[in-house]
């Protein structure tokens, strides 16, 4: 039986841990084997870093209250924001890029969906999930049709004001991507964190995003010997 992780327990060196790996590829040579070494214990201490930021998000104070029960429009027509809980204590919401003077969605903010589309049934064991655009609500049941999504719940946040009192999007402005999370407890609705890294807070010469990404598409790009590269882009479609 492993032994069990304990807060008092001090953390192994990363390179201690990484010596213990036993796997071998075939054909690699001892230069190959002391980088990936040195690598893996950085992934190591990568994943212990993903750890303390999540625990740092969970100690949060509480948020602020939410104004308002804002109310959206879905498959069964109007619901509330306090409805969306359902069982759940939590809400994620995702804001995807596809207003009412955009032709067609943003292919990031649809790559992402596709991907979190057979994840929602998942998801949906431990915490409430919604996606929402301000796009009326036919028009983005239309578009989840000619993708295939079988499992996003889709809302329209056309004419409330939940995406400017959250994303900071003008109304009259272009469509803007995010992600909030909200807290329910003893029937007060707090907003519990929402993401703040974008353009004003990206590195030079990198793309604005979150960490950890979001996208398996580019954590699964990172891994490979290309990157994700900073000249290509996921598409709606392909020839």
């Amino acid at each position: 039986m492993k032994a069990q992780a304990s807060p008092d327990r001090p953390l192994e060196s990363a390179l201690d841990l990484a010596a213990r790996t036993g796997r071998r590829f075939p054909g690699e040579s001892p230069a190959y084997r002391d980088a990936r070494l040195a690598l893996l214990a950085e992934e190591i201490e990568l994943r212990r870093h993903i750890e303390r930021v999540a625990e740092q998000r969970r100690r949060l104070p509480p948020g602020g209250e939410v104004p308002q029960d804002y109310v959206f429009m879905g498959a069964q027509g109007a619901v509330m924001l306090s409805e969306l809980f359902g069982i759940h204590d939590s809400l994620v919401v995702y804001h995807w890029m596809y207003g009412p003077r955009a032709e067609r969605p943003c292919p990031m903010c649809t790559s992402l969906l596709s991907a979190l589309d057979g994840e929602v049934p998942d998801l949906l064991q431990r915490t409430a999930f919604v996606v929402v655009a301000r796009s009326p609500y036919a028009r983005l049941a239309s578009f989840a049709i000619e993708r295939g999504w079988r499992h996003l719940p889709l809302l329209s946040t056309f004419g409330n004001s939940f995406n400017q009192d959250y994303i900071d999007e003008d109304p009259e402005g272009p469509d803007v991507a995010g992600l909030n999370v909200f807290k329910r407890e003893s029937g007060v609705i707090r907003h519990f964190w929402g993401d703040e890294m974008n353009e004003q807070t990206a590195d030079f010469g990198q793309d604005p995003r979150g960490a950890p990404d979001l996208m398996p598409l580019w954590t699964l790009l990172d891994k490979t010997p290309q990157g994700r590269g900073r000249d290509w882009r996921p598409s709606l479609g392909y020839e």
